[in-house]
């Protein structure tokens, strides 16, 4: 492992940001960020930053321009804005002893709860550009910093969870749940879990095109077929199970399942304060009647993680849901949680789930960020780095799971350059571990 890096010699020369189109074609924020005083002069770090199509309502604000005539009112020149004048000005020609120092004065600028002054997709741009600049200015790989900074006990390659068919909000098929995952941990490398994601999902587009079932893909990279029959959820894992064992692999010791069932999106209208209920297969459903339908996924099938698998304001369904599959299963939280410390301490006093997705935008900084993993950790919850929906070629959250040595990641299916960009950097990542590459799987 490198000395830690220090930050107090480098000198913040230039910010200067743009805006740039997302994996949807919306637009998103990209930093770029200059610093001096390293072992490399003049280092650039640049940042990209994701944005989300499903959300939870506790998330810190992405500033969006709102002029219905310029891309639909999703345009971010307030936050390039923001960045070019606001944060350059106080930023510009400064050093800092931290990442956290940095965050902080960013933080205390915008002077709001949740970043709606600046916003988060500003901040981040600057949180995350100035990071890898420090990389850069010190000779460092991206991961070691964050292993240094964070605090991690060791560097590890995660566990993929591989986002094979789409449904809700990142599909128009009919699907209530929004993603079908595959989970190749029974593996040694993480080169070897990726090949065998590869070759299923491939696998999985065969029988799908042989049963006559589109191939076309969603937001995420899976596959978005209009499954047919009454019980359309457990066809989908019905040929997700066929791929695996088609593809030469074994159910259960090799693959697993998990779901993002992102259940605060498919509430049914006739849900109120009083009575959360979910419209789902056809009819409007309890919390205890969703988890048992879960629960009997888990009894018949390789399910290891359930996220968002009620809403994120049911925190009672939540409780019964937790003591039901809790001790199972991961169970994870998403919307319910929103990569926020506050939230996520809610849930571990009540008991109330056993993981958390970690999003970077979520939250706005890279500081944060790692706070909520720190606190997740301290209290046995697993943690997950995640991409969005809407992503960009940013590898961040690839050397983000690694130097956390967070165990895994989910960064969507086989397809779209978007989500590969981060599996490849997983497999640069490998190579240049050698010998310490270790792999969170079996």
């Amino acid at each position: 492992m490198s000395t830690k890096p220090a930050f107090s010699s480098l000198k913040i020369e230039s910010i200067h940001a743009r805006e740039i189109l997302d994996s949807r074609g919306f637009p998103t924020v990209e930093v770029d960020l200059v610093l001096s005083g390293g072992k490399i002069a003049n280092a650039r770090g640049t940042a990209l930053v994701p944005s989300g199509a499903s959300t939870g309502e506790g998330e810190a604000l992405e500033l969006r321009d709102g002029d219905k005539a310029r891309y639909s009112g999703k345009g971010v020149l307030k936050a390039v804005s923001n960045v070019n004048e606001i944060l350059k000005s106080a930023l510009v020609g400064k050093t800092f002893a931290s990442l956290e120092a940095l965050d902080e004065a960013m933080i205390a600028l915008d002077g709001t709860p949740n970043k709606a002054k600046l916003g988060a997709n500003a901040v981040l741009g600057v949180s995350m550009a100035y990071l890898r600049a420090a990389a850069i200015s010190h000779e460092m790989p991206l991961f070691e910093v964050i292993s240094q900074v964070y605090g991690s006990e060791g560097i590890t390659l995660p566990v993929p969870m591989m986002n094979i068919i789409n449904g809700g909000k990142h599909a128009d098929n009919g699907l209530a749940i929004q993603e079908f995952m595959i989970v190749p941990r029974g593996f040694s490398k993480f080169s070897e879990a990726l090949r065998a994601g590869s070759e299923i999902f491939h696998t999985l587009k065969k029988i799908l095109h042989d049963r006559g079932l589109s191939t076309g893909v969603g937001d995420e990279g899976g596959f978005a077929p209009a499954v047919p029959g009454a019980n359309p959820h457990e066809e989908v894992i019905k040929l997700i199970m066929q791929a695996i064992e088609k593809a030469g692999y074994e159910a259960g010791k090799q693959v697993f399942l998990a779901f993002d069932c992102a259940a605060s999106e498919f509430l049914a209208k006739t849900s109120t304060k009083e009575k959360t209920l979910y419209a789902f297969e056809g009819k409007d459903r309890t919390a205890s009647e969703m988890t048992a339908i879960y629960s009997a996924w888990v009894e018949k099938y390789p399910v290891i993680s359930i996220e968002d698998g009620l809403a994120e304001h049911d925190w009672a369904g939540w409780a019964e849901h937790t003591e039901v599959l809790g001790k199972k299963i991961q169970l994870v939280g998403d919307d319910l949680f929103v990569t926020n410390i506050t939230f996520l301490k809610q849930g571990i006093d009540r008991k109330i789930a056993n993981s958390i997705l970690i999003k970077v935008n979520q939250i706005g900084t890279v500081t944060e960020t790692f706070r909520t993993m720190q606190m997740a950790k301290a209290a046995k919850y697993t943690q997950v780095s995640s991409h969005r929906s809407g992503e960009t070629e940013d590898s961040f959250i690839a050397d983000l799971a690694v130097g956390t040595d967070c165990g895994q990641i989910k960064t969507g299916s086989l397809s779209r350059t978007d989500r590969i960009a981060k599996y490849n950097q997983l497999l640069r990542i490998e190579e240049k571990l050698g010998s310490r590459a270790r792999y969170a799987g079996k």
